[in-house]
């Protein structure tokens, strides 16, 4: 390995130190093509490599809840949270942040993830991981200017492909999904329902069925924190 690659990986590995010390998981990375959308540096110039971070089941969940976002009243605490820590984690390793719920324009986060990772759209439409299932979640990225050397991505198949019986797509109460689409608004309705409070509280029941990485399924808490945000209830 030569030096220059030497110091890459070691800068890596003290990102992916510092993310997992402050909360957030790391997601892995890649380097932009000229393809790839992503957004240009404060000096108009293009970044080499894209890191995402986020959550990986309950794990960085409580880093959260102890966090003054979380107790302030303010909307948005989550976004706001992953905005500070994600900026911060920037400044010190010379990067700058990029999120997904601050557009327009709004950056192709899921397009980034397979870059990042070996991950394959679900039937429910939400990217599956082969060990975290339908359990994580992306909450910003880091642009760096220059090259960092990242782990290599070994092949790995899609777990929906060896999933005959795909118990996600009966599961939902309202048919919202049928494995090519999804009824957003019916999902919705049923959730601010009275007969949706399971969905409310426990979270999506479909996503619930799907039998990949059910050791990282979120805690009723962090499910319940999400389906607020999606039917907008705080």
């Amino acid at each position: 390995m030569s030096m220059h690659a030497g110091r890459a990986v070691t800068r890596y590995a003290a990102l992916v130190r510092d993310a997992e010390r402050d909360g957030l998981a790391c997601r892995g990375g890649f380097h932009p093509s000229a393809e790839d959308v992503v957004p240009a540096l404060p000096d108009g110039a293009r970044p080499a490599t894209l890191v995402l971070f986020g959550f990986v089941g309950d794990r960085q969940w409580d880093v959260f809840l102890g966090a003054p976002e979380a107790e302030d009243g303010r909307p948005d605490p989550l976004d706001r949270w992953s905005r500070r820590v994600i900026d911060a984690l920037g400044e010190r390793h010379g990067a700058v942040g990029v999120y997904p719920n601050e557009g327009p324009p709004w950056w192709p986060f899921q397009q980034w993830a397979m870059h990042a990772e070996r991950l394959q759209a679900s039937p429910l439409g939400v990217l599956i991981h082969p060990d975290y299932g339908l359990w994580h979640a992306y909450r910003g990225a880091l642009a760096f200017r220059d090259v960092l050397e990242l782990p290599t991505l070994e092949p790995r198949p899609s777990p929906c492909e060896a999933c005959a019986d795909k118990p996600c797509l009966r599961a939902c109460p309202v048919g919202a999904f049928t494995g090519s689409a999804y009824a957003v608004g019916a999902c919705a309705s049923h959730v601010r329902s009275a007969a949706g409070t399971a969905c409310l509280e426990r979270g999506c029941e479909a996503r619930r069925r799907c039998p990949v990485g059910t050791a990282y399924a979120y805690r009723p808490d962090h499910a319940a924190f999400h389906m607020r945000a999606f039917i907008g209830r705080r």
